[in-house]
Order: C-alpha cells, then sequence, then structure tokens
C-alpha cells in the first residue's frame, strides 16, 4: 500500500521525529518545510524593512489575509472573494452571528446541537445574551439518539418559524461524522432560515461546495488538517449574496483596502468577504500557512481524500481484526461517505491507553470520558505507522501497561 501511494512523497515534507508516530493531526497538523520557510521569509521581511514590510515585502503583510483565503478557497468551494483568513474560529464565529443573527418578531431562536464543539455554544450564548434573550430558551440543540451521531432528519425537524439562525458542525469533533450539508442548507432555506456551518474538522481533510450548495456562512480553524501551527489564523466564508451586509462587529482591516489608511470615522467595508476582518492580522501565525497550502495545492484535494479514506478503512479493518475482545468500539462511522478524516476508538480506559500510548512513541489525542481519537494523515501518514499503532495498541492492551497511569486526561487533553 505505501509502494502504491501517490501522495508519499509530501511525507518528506514534513518534520516527522524519529521513533514517533503522529496520529494527532486532527487536532495540530505537523510543521512543513514549506511552512517554515514562509514565516522565516516574514520575519526576514520584518528584519530588513521594517515597516515596509506591510507592502514590499516578499509577502506583502497588507495583503497576506486576501492571499490566503484565494489560496484556501478552492478547499472549500468558493470564489476567491468568499474567503478570508483571519482572527481565530470563534471571534470569526462571533463575528458571523453578530451579522446574520437578526432577530425578528417569533423568529427569535439558534438552532445549534448538543454534539458540537463548546466554544461554538459559549459563543451562540454570549450572543443571545448581547441581543436580550436568555440562552436556555432561546438556544435549541438537537439531541443525538445514542450520543455520538446526529440524524439529519431531527435536525431538520427542529427548523421551526421560531428559528431565526442554525449553526452546526461540518463534522462532528468526536465521532467523526459528516453531516450532509447541501440537504441542510437546503432544508433551512426552504423555511427561510440563514445557515452556518463550523468546519474546523473538515477543511484540508475532505472536499466541499459551500458556493454550490449555497452555504450562507462557514468558520473553521487552519491549524489542524491545514498545518497552519499552533493558533493559527482562522478562516471564514460568507457566500455573495451576502456582500453589503454590514458586519456586525466593525474594524478597519474590514475597510476597503483603498480607504483603509484615509483614516476617517466612516466605516467604508469591502465589498467581499474581507469586511468581515476586524483587526490588524498577525502575520507570524498566518505566514506559515502560506506554505502549507502550496502543498495542498500540489497534492489536490480530491487526492487527499481518497487517501484518508484508505488510511481510516484499513484502521478499522486491523482494529477489527486485531483489538477484538480487548474492550475496544469503534465510534465512528463505518460508511466512507460519513466519516471524516479521524477514527474515535471508544474504551473505559482511554485516558491511561492514550498515556502508554505515548510512552510507546504514537502520539493520540483524548476527549473525555471515553474517546481515543486516533489521525492518519495523508501527507504524512504511512499505511506501515497505522499497522504499527494497532500492534503497539495491542501489546499495551494484553500487557496491561496503561494500569500504570491514572484515568484522568492532562491539562492539555
Amino acid at each position: 500500500m505505501d509502494e502504491n501511494d501517490s501522495l508519499s512523497h509530501f511525507r518528506y515534507e514534513f518534520y516527522l521525529q524519529p521513533n514517533i508516530i503522529y496520529m494527532d493531526g486532527n487536532s495540530l497538523g505537523l510543521l512543513s518545510k514549506r511552512a517554515e520557510q514562509t514565516l522565516l521569509q516574514s520575519l526576514e521581511d520584518w528584519k530588513q524593512l521594517g515597516i515596509d514590510g506591510w507592502t514590499k515585502g516578499n509577502q506583502p503583510w497588507f495583503y497576506m489575509s486576501e492571499t490566503a483565503g484565494q489560496l484556501v478557497a478552492p478547499f472549500v468551494g468558493a470564489s476567491v472573494n468568499e474567503v478570508i483568513v483571519s482572527a481565530s474560529t470563534t471571534v470569526n464565529l462571533h463575528q458571523l452571528l453578530s451579522t446574520f443573527y437578526t432577530p425578528d418578531g417569533i423568529r427569535t431562536k439558534i438552532l445549534a446541537d448538543e454534539l458540537t464543539f463548546p466554544s461554538d455554544i459559549y459563543a451562540i450564548q454570549s450572543q443571545l445574551q448581547l441581543h436580550g434573550n436568555d440562552a436556555d430558551s432561546h438556544l435549541i440543540q438537537v439531541k443525538s439518539r445514542d450520543g455520538r451521531y446526529l440524524e439529519e432528519d431531527d435536525i431538520i425537524n427542529q427548523m421551526t418559524d421560531e428559528v431565526a439562525l442554525i449553526v452546526l458542525p461540518t463534522v462532528l469533533y468526536r465521532s467523526g461524522q459528516i453531516l450532509n450539508v447541501k440537504k441542510l442548507t437546503d432544508e433551512a432555506h426552504k423555511r427561510g432560515i440563514l445557515i452556518g456551518f463550523d468546519a474546523c474538522h473538515s477543511v484540508g481533510a475532505i472536499p466541499h461546495s459551500f458556493s454550490e450548495w449555497d452555504v450562507d456562512f462557514a468558520f473553521w480553524c487552519n491549524y489542524k488538517h491545514l498545518n497552519g501551527g499552533p493558533g493559527s489564523v482562522g478562516g471564514l466564508f460568507v457566500n455573495q449574496r451576502h456582500f453589503g451586509t454590514r458586519p456586525g462587529l466593525a474594524g478597519w482591516f474590514g475597510s476597503r483596502k483603498d480607504k483603509q489608511f484615509d483614516m476617517e470615522h466612516a466605516f467604508i467595508p469591502a465589498d467581499n468577504a474581507g469586511a468581515y476582518q476586524i483587526g490588524t492580522p498577525h502575520i507570524l501565525s498566518l505566514a506559515p500557512l502560506l506554505g502549507s497550502l502550496a502543498i495542498f495545492q500540489e497534492a489536490g484535494i480530491e487526492n487527499i481524500r481518497r487517501k484518508s479514506l484508505q488510511l481510516t478503512e484499513y484502521l478499522i479493518g486491523l482494529i477489527d481484526h486485531e483489538l477484538t475482545g480487548l474492550g475496544f468500539f469503534i465510534g465512528s462511522p463505518r460508511n466512507e461517505n460519513s466519516r471524516g478524516g479521524h477514527i474515535s476508538l471508544e474504551h473505559k480506559e482511554a485516558a491511561r491507553i492514550c498515556k502508554a500510548l505515548k510512552v510507546s512513541g504514537i502520539i493520540p489525542d483524548f476527549r473525555s470520558p471515553n474517546i481515543i481519537r486516533l489521525a492518519p494523515i495523508a501527507l504524512y501518514t504511512s499505511f506501515t505507522e497505522v499497522w504499527e499503532v494497532v500492534q503497539i495498541l495491542k501489546k499495551i492492551m494484553n500487557d496491561k501497561q496503561y494500569e500504570k497511569f491514572q484515568n484522568e486526561r492532562e491539562v492539555v487533553a
């Protein structure tokens, strides 16, 4: 399988550590040599040019958010004008909520789900309260039938006349389930409801067609599958039919570029997704993404998705074959059309097992209370490494190595 892997050469683009198998790229992607290069280039621009780095650098800082947005746009299925790389995931969600949550009459509620990432719920609750609405009664969270997955019909059934806005994940961060974005968008629009998506666990792992699907807005982080680095600047998509909608949170980097330094107190927003920027871009957290995205351009998102599915399918098969009777349950969809880029392996001793894996040179991810997330990444994980991970996991269980550790998470799980 490794010999037939058309993406295998990209593995050597990344800083892989000896005797370590990295299976946590769905939380923080590894550093590539190209990302390091573009970061160092921005540092060099700062060193050599000082403030002139904003316009005269090899990577002019003044346009870097737009440049990165143009590079990301194909991976979310959007026009270059519909995407901007700016701020962080939650700041971007606050921006989008403050812009598109406009309660009117009985339409005052926001629809989300009970399995989404907590930060999204915090932001939604905050925005409801800022509008004078009680967060408990105005936030509808669709229930999961089994604690792992969401039924799309259950979501659609909650799209009532009281709902003003919907915010859902493209991929559930625990189980890795993919939601049918097009179907949910169509159903929301039939009912006159705007809908947006948290794409943190899908951008860079699976293809998207946000424009074609007529999604109203989306937001994501760039440090997971896109390997932008810790604290990498986030991204957002705004459908072009909403261009001209005044951003709820105005800031000077949302200005039209030719007007920004006029320093007028009358805000003239950009006529594209750039309008939804707020403050000065974090250049040193943005520059590495430029190098990383160049790799994605060469590899192609369809090829990345194809290999990702092969890796996770192989991992599932090995787990079924090698770990039977050891207390594991695969909590991710087996249907590849419903599965994102990671596998959630459930076990009552998950926290202890994760610690034992790290001691054995495997870097997993723990999610409370019982999930081991394993993410074989198409650009730098080999099929041999997937096989080795399962063999080491089997030995940890058979030798009860996990019993040396406390079954509780670290500060950063």
